[in-house]
């Protein structure tokens, strides 16, 4: 099957004193933007068709961001190449820059998986022709999988992951929930996953989204591991009072894990603290009904975006 790959070569310029870098740690961040983008939606108790999303709620999710600050933030549900661009610059005029942008373009074309980073990637792949047998017929994963590798000065090489699963919205009866096409789409980006990595020896990486599903569900052990074949495994996360939920369904009023980190087995080790972060900061719900996660991973040192 094809793939789309294209590869990033960044030219650096570096001072006697030596080359600037981050530390010895890089913040990874995973947020889903909802609907960050053109639809119809009701604001201020007014249906609005073709309406994109109102500007109070695009300065929550920037505040969100820079609360973390993260060095690589994974996105989920933005719109087109000019809504993240629009991201982007509003977060620079506010004091948070990041010099790279990825943006992917699936088979649903309104929302969208996305990378804004402060580090070059040494290799960027679009996986957009991930196909599964689905109650009788051939389906494409909805956003695709979204592949990012980063090299750091000392030569180690670590690789992110983006998925955002098909929600459990459905007209479908034969499947409530979208449970088995999620579980699908599962499968099949999983069985990408190990091909670039595990087949070929790198055991450096890290799956980051919204796979709305639960952490104990089909669709997330799919995640964990393969046979006998130990893939990575839910990285823990929660709040500054303890809370591990990342969604709000409001029509359910109810509170659910379903954002985050599968971390594999060699990475685990550089998590800080073996553990993420869930932003909580005051009002973040009105920006969106998911929470940002965000971990950190220590490495000698990172090479720094000229």
């Amino acid at each position: 099957m094809p793939q789309y790959k294209c590869r990033l070569f960044v030219l650096a310029l570096f001072f006697i004193l030596g080359a600037g870098a981050f530390g010895d740690s890089v913040r990874i961040a995973t947020y889903n933007v909802r609907n960050y983008l053109v639809m119809d939606r009701h604001v201020g108790g007014t249906w609005r068709p073709s309406y994109p999303k109102p500007e109070s709620e695009k300065t929550v999710i920037r505040k969100v961001i820079r609360s973390a600050a993260p060095d690589i933030l994974v996105l989920q549900e933005i719109g087109t190449v000019d809504f993240l661009e629009e991201l982007r610059a509003d977060l620079a005029s506010e004091g948070l820059d990041y010099p790279y942008a990825i943006h992917l373009e699936g088979a649903d074309t309104e929302r969208h998986l996305a990378l804004l980073s402060k580090l070059p990637a040494k290799e960027v792949v679009k996986h957009t022709d991930l196909e599964f047998n689905y109650l009788g017929r051939r389906e494409t994963v909805k956003r695709g999988l979204l592949e990012a590798s980063f090299e750091g000065v000392d030569g180690r090489t670590f690789t992110i992951f983006s998925v955002h699963l098909k929600s459990r919205w459905t007209t479908d009866k034969e499947d409530p929930e979208s449970a088995l096409r999620r579980t699908r789409e599962a499968e099949v980006c999983r069985d990408r996953i190990i091909e670039r990595t595990l087949d070929q020896g790198n055991g450096d990486f890290i799956i980051a989204g919204d796979f709305n599903d639960h952490p104990n569900t089909g669709t997330m052990r799919r995640f964990y591991r393969r046979g006998d074949l130990a893939i990575g495994s839910l990285l823990p996360a929660a709040d500054s009072r303890g809370e591990l939920w990342t969604y709000f369904y409001e029509k359910a009023a109810t509170y659910q894990l379903v954002d985050g980190f599968v971390v594999s087995s060699e990475l685990k080790s550089a998590v800080k603290a073996g553990e993420g972060k869930i932003v909580d900061i005051d009002g973040a719900l009105s920006g969106s009904d998911h929470r940002m996660v965000y971990a950190d991973l220590v490495f000698d040192k990172i090479e720094a975006a000229p």
